[in-house]
């Protein structure tokens, strides 16, 4: 019998108009679950939500039918943890802050983000160990809220392409209960971890179980690769539309390790959401 409430799909819906309109928008595609930014991701500061805004999207959560668990919120672009300028982290910081408090206020209790770069000035050990402390003291500041850390297809000194920086990362962190990982299966594959087929995506997920843990998964990321295998490139394309086929995906909706996570879409069509969270819905036993 399928049960496609146990498997959290949607796509990273806008909220523009106000955070209240994103369950909104998730709902008319039918989705399970959910992404959105809680601020205008391309700037460092907004206005602070009302209580208005507040009370407004957790009715909508309400009324839509969605909990916290099928939703996961993605942190702003500019964004660097690992920045090596201490003044320019410590904006990054700053901001990513901000984002948590607003997470916690509308009653999510995730926050995904990009680990960042080292810009090719220190070494990626030195820019891991810097994104830890900077987590460190994050978790020191927030409650309620977990940082979820994404990996990453590799380009321009970005941190978190290969498992063993993201286990360099969770190693360096105080509390580790209070973090995870997001899988985003385009830049998975662009970072050189061949999931095309059954066994090269089971493989994968066996060197993540080993390195870093199944009970760290917090999330994943359903795209398809307009880039090419290990090449390093961040291009995500619609499903079936890339490199990767629909194999990864079917192992994903048909495995109970990924029940329970949000499972999130960030293809650049999005006039094909809706057609493919029902694909996805349609894969599951």
């Amino acid at each position: 019998m399928k049960t496609p409430q146990r498997y959290f799909v949607g796509p990273h819906v806008s909220a523009a108009g106000g955070a209240a309109n994103a369950p909104l928008n998730a709902r008319a595609l039918a989705a399970t679950g959910f992404a959105l930014f809680v601020k205008n991701q391309r700037q460092w500061s907004a206005p602070p939500l009302t209580a208005a805004e507040i009370s407004a999207f957790k009715s909508q959560m309400d009324t839509c039918g969605y909990t916290s668990a099928q939703v996961l919120p993605h942190a702003g672009y500019l964004i660097n943890l690992a920045n090596p300028d201490d003044t320019a982290q410590a904006k990054s910081i700053a901001s990513f802050l901000d984002e948590a408090g607003r997470c916690v206020a509308l009653g999510l209790d995730k926050l995904n983000f990009h680990p960042g770069s080292h810009l090719k000035l220190i070494t990626p050990q030195a820019a891991c160990e810097r994104v830890a402390a900077a987590i460190n003291g994050i978790l020191g500041q927030t409650e309620g809220i977990t940082l979820v850390i994404e990996n990453t297809a590799g380009s321009g000194g970005m941190l978190g392409s290969r498992f063993e920086e993201l286990r360099m990362i969770l190693d360096g962190i105080d509390d580790p209960s209070r973090v995870g990982f997001c899988l985003d299966t385009a830049h998975a594959f662009a970072a050189g971890y061949d999931i095309r087929t059954r066994d090269g995506f089971l493989e994968m997920m066996d060197a993540f179980d080993m390195r870093i843990g199944m009970k760290f998964l917090k999330g994943m990321h359903l795209n398809d690769s307009r880039a090419g295998f290990d090449s390093r490139v961040d291009r995500h394309a619609s499903l079936g539309e890339g490199e990767l086929g629909l194999e990864p995906f079917t192992c994903i909706l048909r495995d109970a390790r990924f029940q329970n996570i949000p499972l999130i879409l960030e293809t650049p069509d999005d006039a094909r959401w809706a057609e493919e969270v029902q694909l996805l819905l349609s894969i599951i036993d």
